[in-house]
């Protein structure tokens, strides 16, 4: 058994349990050993009087029973002195049963002796029907001294079994008087031969060898019995064995022994005499003996109550003392105890860590008013508590130092962020005016991808900003449509061709969390598209709810395990503090810290059948109507980045056409197609309307083709080919407006969709193809 975990309290209290538990068993099993005897003792009057007498008296009269029966059977005539013998043997029955079947003689009795009392009872049964068979002379003389011996030996076994006294004197005397009864009952069963012998004038077979070996077996339990009892008694039966009756009947016994046949001139006056006489002394001498042995039984109880009282007062005494100085002392050492684990559990978890937590926000600390030492004496836990006065200083050094180094980390780090972060905006700025200045497709798609690269480098300094308790610094003066934030976080993702621009509902984030919302959406699908297969999608949606937005981020990997999944959400609704062992976490840590700066909640959930959600829900407090686009063509460079990363490359969703009206909440990534150069061709849909494609050669120019009209096109496919047209046409020239009031030098290669076609009916115009290694203005950075 491991204690080495249990409480201090358990441990004491096992300690005091074990000693007091064995003595307490000790008393209980003396003042039993002890106290059982002495009731025994008690219960000897009570089995003398509720079965020995009784008993005693059955015993009597199926002896004179028996005598008669078997004169009976002897002789050719039924005797009236034995029916009124049995009614006298049926009224000692009587007696008997009714002490038998009370409760005093049951709850005295042992196991024992409830068993041969219970065969007394069935033995005692079993008369009526040996009678019948006496009157019926169905048995002969031994079968009927067989059938009252039986019953008279069942007595006897009870008689034995209520003998068993604690103690050996009273215990040897008790036995020595069962054997005289015994003894009297083998001279009783003499008789009864004789008579039965004398009333049919000759011995039966076998009679004279069972008389013979009676009378031995009665003069040997007789002198058995004798050596047994006490001298004074001894001497008792000694001078009543030495009257006229015993002589005599033992004379005629003798004259009996030596003849084999049953003596012609045999005074069977004379035997029934003696034999009487002899009975009824020696019935009365085992009478007188069982009272003084009740007698004697009684104030040997008393006295060995008297001591056991003695011996357990006293021993309860000791236990309850033994008891009360264990309690005191095993008190007063858990109260000691737990006193040291209060106060340095306090100290430890509130304000240790309070300590802990105001060095590092640089406030000023009275560490001996904050954390003051414990004093619990000057025994063996007063020394614990002063150890832990040495650990507490060592430990709030050891948080100063850290606090310390913690501050000079994050200072180095913000340092190093901070001139990233200026040389990454100052190299956007540098690809900003080259994309607008650059005509040729190939450099283009060049300055895109290094355009891409950079935004991704300004979010790791972003990272970089962050972890070190700064904000990152950038931001937005007016509202963002929510597409559009969730297209400039995509432009900063690597994998930017896999991630899907599901259901958008209009919906705009006020400008100073549009940075922030961004940058948190793009760590969430750039673990996305990390722990997902490479062939997979990432389906990006946005809806309105009750109190917020919420954006949901959906990728098809393998998922996480429900107490990673907890552990996760747990950091990200409570931000923990930034360690660097837990590097390979960093984007969990950016995105919680992000969260708690606007209150924003980020929960992850399992997905189906696979993968997992990232739920982004954006309060209330930071979301507006959608501000119509080109609300804010000249609101700066960022915004202008914005406007062109919401100029994407994009086509219906395969297996769901495009329609007029059409929200551009509907569009997704198209994957880059490599091309060298452009030119017009029919489109494979048929819809009539020309497409730029790539061609290749750095020379080519573009030129214009328009696909062959079918010669047979309807009413209604001319009339959605025109629609398109003029909602193109229309497009353009706004966009041409707008990019010439900015910056005539931007590139109009792209077409910007701003997902508002025309009022007539007809499909959408499909833009161009992005350039070589071109990013959808997905990836581009806001």
């Amino acid at each position: 058994m491991n204690t080495r975990d249990w409480p201090i309290r358990a441990k004491l209290t096992a300690l005091v349990i074990g000693p007091v538990t064995g003595l307490l068993a000790l008393w209980i099993f003396a003042t039993t050993l002890t106290f059982g005897p002495a009731l025994d003792l008690l219960s000897a009057r009570t089995l003398l009087y509720d079965l020995g007498r009784p008993g005693e008296a059955v015993v009597a009269e199926l002896q004179r029973e028996r005598r008669l029966s078997v004169v009976q059977l002897a002789g050719d005539r039924a005797l009236p002195e034995l029916t009124e013998q049995r009614v006298r043997t049926d009224d000692a029955i009587v007696e008997l049963r009714r002490k038998v079947d009370g409760g005093d003689l049951r709850d005295v009795a042992d196991a024992q002796l409830d068993n041969r009392l219970d065969q007394l009872v069935s033995a005692l049964d079993a008369l009526p029907a040996g009678r019948a068979f006496i009157d019926d002379r169905k048995v002969d003389r031994a079968g009927a001294v067989g059938l009252y011996s039986g019953m008279i030996g069942s007595a006897f076994q009870a008689f034995g079994a209520m003998a068993a006294l604690p103690d050996a004197q009273l215990n040897r005397e008790a036995t020595a008087l069962t054997a005289l009864g015994r003894s009297r009952e083998l001279l009783g069963q003499a008789d009864a031969l004789l008579a039965g012998a004398v009333t049919a004038g000759r011995y039966a077979e076998g009679e004279h060898e069972q008389l013979v070996r009676t009378v031995e077996n009665q003069r040997f339990l007789a002198e058995i019995a004798v050596a047994d009892l006490p001298p004074g008694e001894r001497t008792a039966y000694q001078r009543m064995t030495e009257g006229a009756g015993f002589l005599k009947l033992r004379a005629l016994q003798d004259s009996l022994i030596r003849s084999s046949a049953l003596p012609a001139r045999f005074d069977m006056r004379a035997w029934d005499t003696g034999h009487a006489e002899v009975w009824q002394s020696l019935r009365d001498f085992e009478l007188r003996g069982a009272d003084a042995l009740a007698e004697r039984s009684v104030p040997m109880a008393t006295r060995i109550l008297v001591q056991l009282a003695a011996a357990g007062v006293l021993g309860l005494i000791a236990i309850v003392v033994c008891v009360l100085v264990a309690l005191r002392v095993g008190r007063s050492l858990a109260q000691r105890l737990t006193g040291v684990r209060a106060a340095a559990t306090e100290v430890a978890e509130r304000r240790l860590p309070d300590v802990v937590a105001r060095l590092r926000r640089g406030e000023e600390v009275d560490l001996a008013r904050e954390a003051p030492e414990l004093d619990h004496g000057g025994d063996e836990i007063g020394q614990v508590a002063r150890a832990f006065n040495e650990v507490r200083r060592t430990a709030v050094r050891a948080a100063v130092d850290e606090v310390t180094l913690r501050r000079g980390f994050n200072e180095v780090i913000l340092n190093l962020a901070r001139r990233s972060q200026g040389l990454v905006h100052r190299q956007l700025a540098l690809l900003d005016r080259l994309e607008r200045r650059t005509e040729d497709p190939d450099e283009l798609a060049g300055l895109f991808q290094v355009d891409h690269l950079a935004t991704r480098l300004r979010r790791h300094a972003e990272d970089l900003v962050i972890l070190a308790g700064a904000a990152p610094g950038r931001g937005w003066r007016r509202p963002v449509a929510a597409v559009d934030v969730m297209r400039g976080a995509i432009s900063e993702v690597e994998a930017y061709d896999r991630v899907d621009v599901g259901e958008v509902a209009p919906a705009g984030v006020l400008g100073r969390a549009v940075g922030d919302v961004i940058h948190l959406l793009a760590e969430l699908i750039e673990n996305a598209t990390t722990f997902s297969p490479p062939g997979t999608r990432v389906d990006v949606s946005g809806r309105s709810v009750p109190g917020g937005y919420t954006i949901e981020i959906t990728d098809r990997g393998l998922g996480m395990s429900a107490p990673a999944l907890a552990e996760a959400n747990r950091k990200l609704a409570e931000p923990p503090e930034f360690d660097p062992a837990g590097s390979a976490r960093l984007g969990l840590f950016v995105v919680a810290r992000l969260a708690a700066r606007h209150g924003v909640r980020v929960e992850l959930r399992p997905s189906r059948p696979a993968g997992i959600v990232a739920a982004v829900f954006v309060p209330s407090e930071l979301i507006t109507d959608e501000p119509p686009v080109g609300a804010d063509a000249s609101a700066g460079p960022e915004r202008r980045r914005l406007a062109k990363v919401t100029r994407l490359t994009t086509v219906p969703r395969p297996g769901r056409p495009a329609r007029p009206g059409r929200d551009r909440s509907e569009n997704t990534v198209v994957p880059l197609q490599s091309a060298r150069a452009s030119t017009v061709e029919p489109p494979a849909d048929g819809d009539g309307l020309p497409r730029r494609i790539r061609r290749r050669g750095a020379t080519a120019r573009p030129r214009a083709a328009v696909a062959d009209t079918p010669a047979h096109r309807t009413p209604e496919e001319a009339r959605r080919a025109m629609s398109a047209l003029q909602a193109g046409t229309a497009r353009g020239r706004r966009d041409g407006s707008r990019a010439a009031g900015t910056d005539p030098t931007t590139p109009t290669t792209e077409p910007r969709d701003t997902g508002t076609p025309s009022t007539t009916a007809g499909p959408a115009v499909q833009p161009a193809p992005p350039a070589p290694d071109q990013r959808t203005a997905t990836e581009r950075d806001a």
